[in-house]
């Protein structure tokens, strides 16, 4: 009888630990996915909220390393193969900004379009 009751009050905690969580995954900053891959950005064209801090979780994919470079942003990060990594951007005006693989730039720019 003992352990029920150890049990109960576990399940009671957690049961009020789960609502709080989930009330702090709702104030969390978006996050925005890109993936490169030997030269490739995917998507291309990524829309974010402006005047908003958000984050872009970079992903390399490819076999070769990548550099993320905004001059605009004025942000640069370097991706061995595989790796994966983010920015985090605290507030953007509303505009298009381009940002590309410095290790290939024989690839068209991808955009950040902030409205």
């Amino acid at each position: 009888m003992r352990a029920v009751g150890w049990l109960e009050r576990l399940l009671v905690a957690a049961a009020l630990i789960i609502p709080c969580s989930a009330a702090f995954a709702g104030g969390e900053d978006p996050v925005f996915e890109v993936h490169f891959s030997n030269g490739v950005v995917s998507p291309i064209v990524i829309e974010v909220p402006a005047n908003t801090r958000f984050k872009l979780d970079l992903h390399n994919d490819g076999s070769t390393p990548i550099e993320f470079e905004s001059i605009p942003l004025r942000k640069e990060k370097v991706l061995a193969p595989g790796a994966s990594s983010f920015l985090v951007f605290r507030s953007l005006s509303e505009g298009n900004y381009a940002f590309f693989d410095d290790f290939h730039l024989d690839m068209p720019p991808a955009r950040l379009i902030v409205r």
